[in-house]
């Protein structure tokens, strides 16, 4: 019948098989769709390169016993019936005798099913070319050209916005809108909201479980929408879902009432309820009034650390992470906690930060299925590392594979989550790799201490003085080089805390924030200031010149640049990152190995 297969007969001997020595062997059902009819009145299947045999994936006639035709597969892939697949005219085709036509049809047939099958329809290039052809007349509205229009039309007043989206609705994309109500907005510095590019949203969104995971319903928070730049991709992605609850929650009323407006453009099928709502997402009391559960959480919380004694409390009062300020943190956490599904935007940091142990740790118990890099490519104009994640609060870390996306190297990856999060370092480690295992075999990590200062400034360094302050470019391969007006001194530094680690020659000094490590012991009667960090050597831990001069070498900063992440601005070295500067223990090259006892 329509939709069965031949492995669906009730008689065995009606199901596909062999006779091999005279006995039956059935066939393996490797592929559902295998011998199966299609139906009248669903969309076709996949067209597959040996659309020419019944054993073929979906390939059979609803009702007659053969394969579809080629007329028929040409309807199917949408290809007009006007396309020529021989330069003999057809009706010089048509007069030919029938023994003819099988030699023509014997030595082209199969060649025009094997260029119908796995092709593209034709319908969907044709989009794809209109889209192309829009795109190259009306290219896309930048950043600069968003503001012109903000300056021109003065829309920083939020009433003055309104009438101006309202207006516009049809002159303008959605995508468009919600650029020119992000210029518009006067606090996105106080809130750490940027927009979102649709590129980078969908990095987020087509990831998500598809659309048949939801074969009845589907509740989808959004907890901190901004403009609001992923509804247009949830309502495309979840469209065949029945009934789909999309919940838009921001803090700022001013936004609900505009992303009101810019939903109008969306036109959303019927199928699909906008619940939109002014809440402090991380507040106790939306819980009960957002909804019990959702199955998905998407989106870009904002990523500033809050300063207010009272709310922070409150933020941290249910928090696993009770040692962080920053927004993000908190919106992660919260999510996870009432969401099937987690999909958010988030800073770099979070993969090494030590503000952010006790958060990784709590992520970690989840499958994390995605990772993807941006660098600092996500947001224009914003000097700011970020990530996305992509987690399943259902599903156990344990023997899961994180898909790792690079935009910084364009590679995609797979890696084990245990091999990704592995307790043997501080930290979370997306680019390890067998180099990187290579070298840390031959390394004791752990040796050191981290100090930084804190309080010198160019305010109280001055080009003469009586006391050297060594600054980062002074660092060399075990030397210190003086560098005309570079060099920094200070006439008193009794009150300054870096000053009790004066005169203490073990101590290790290196950049701060660089790719290119090298490392000197501390000379006698200077200070450092903030873009060098001092590495204190734990008891027990013998350095020698030797060691830090493995610091200067291609192999360190190439196992240094995995060891970052290959961030380019979360560099400092801290309490986590101090664990890879370690002391080699290969003795292949006497150069990096410790003196002889």
């Amino acid at each position: 019948k329509e939709g069965e297969s031949a492995f669906d007969n009730a008689d065995p001997k009606r199901r596909p098989h062999r006779v091999i020595n005279g006995k039956i062997v059935f066939n393996a059902n490797k592929n559902g769709d295998k011998y199966t009819r299609c139906f009248w009145d669903r969309p076709g299947a996949c067209v597959h390169t040996r659309n020419d045999i019944l054993s073929s994936q979906a390939t059979i006639h609803p009702e007659e016993d053969r394969v579809f035709s080629v007329r028929e597969l040409m309807r199917l892939m949408t290809i007009p019936k006007s396309f020529r697949w021989s330069d003999i005219p057809e009706a010089r085709l048509n007069r030919l005798s029938p023994a003819e036509k099988r030699s023509f049809l014997k030595r082209t047939e199969f060649p025009i099913r094997r260029a119908i099958g796995d092709a593209v329809p034709t319908a969907i290039f044709e989009q794809i070319a209109r889209k192309i052809g829009n795109f190259l007349e009306q290219p896309p509205m930048d950043r600069k050209a968003a503001q012109r229009i903000v300056e021109n039309k003065d829309l920083t007043n939020t009433d003055r916005l309104r009438r101006f989206i309202s207006e516009n609705l049809s002159k303008f994309t959605y995508a468009e809108l919600s650029r020119i109500v992000e210029a518009a907005n006067a606090k996105k510095a106080e809130h750490a909201a940027y927009y979102t590019r649709q590129d980078i949203c969908y990095t987020v969104v087509k990831d998500l479980p598809p659309a048949d995971c939801y074969p009845s319903s589907l509740r989808i928070l959004e907890p901190a929408a901004g403009t609001g730049n992923f509804l247009p991709l949830l309502i495309e992605k979840y469209r065949a879902v029945p009934r789909v609850n999309i919940d838009i929650v921001d803090i700022d009323p001013n936004a609900i009432a505009i992303l009101k407006l810019l939903a109008r453009k969306l036109k959303a099928p019927r199928n699909v309820r906008i619940n939109f709502r002014v809440a402090d997402f991380l507040l106790p009391e939306p819980a009960s009034k957002l909804g019990l559960r959702y199955d998905i959480a998407v989106g870009n919380p904002p990523f500033g650390k809050i300063a207010h004694g009272g709310l922070l409390a409150t933020y941290k009062r249910n928090a696993r992470n009770s040692k962080t300020s920053n927004l993000f943190s908190f919106f992660l956490e919260k999510t996870t906690r009432c969401a099937d599904t987690v999909a958010l935007i988030m800073p770099k940091s979070f993969l090494s930060a030590p503000e952010f142990n006790a958060t990784r740790e709590f992520i970690s118990q989840y499958a994390v299925r995605k990772i993807t890099d941006y660098g600092e490519k996500a947001f224009e104009g914003v000097k700011i590392e970020t990530i996305s994640i992509l987690a399943d609060t259902r599903g156990s870390s344990a023997g899961n594979e994180i898909l790792i996306e690079s935009y910084i190297d364009n590679e995609m990856r797979r890696k084990p989550q245990a091999y990704i999060c592995a307790c043997d370092f501080p930290y979370w480690l997306i680019y390890r790799d067998e180099f990187f295992d290579r070298i840390s075999s031959q390394m004791r990590f752990g040796v050191f201490t981290a100090h930084r200062d804190r309080q010198i400034t160019k305010r109280i360094t001055k080009p003469k003085g009586k006391v050297r302050v060594l600054k980062a470019r002074n660092i060399a391969d075990n030397a210190i080089i003086d560098i005309p007006e570079y060099d920094s001194y200070v006439d008193e530094c009794k009150n300054l805390s870096i000053a009790k680690h004066m005169n203490r020659p073990t101590t290790v000094l290196v950049p701060n924030l660089t790719y290119n490590p090298r490392a000197c012991f501390l000379p006698p009667d200077v200070i450092v200031d903030g873009s060098v960090a001092m590495l204190i050597p734990k008891p027990g831990t013998r350095v020698t010149r030797h060691h830090l001069s493995y610091y200067n070498s291609d192999e360190f900063a190439e196992f240094y640049r995995v060891a970052r992440n290959r961030g380019s601005r979360s560099l400092n070295i801290d309490s986590n990152s101090v664990f890879f500067f370690g002391l080699t223990r290969s003795r292949r090259d006497s150069r990096y190995v410790a003196d002889a006892e």
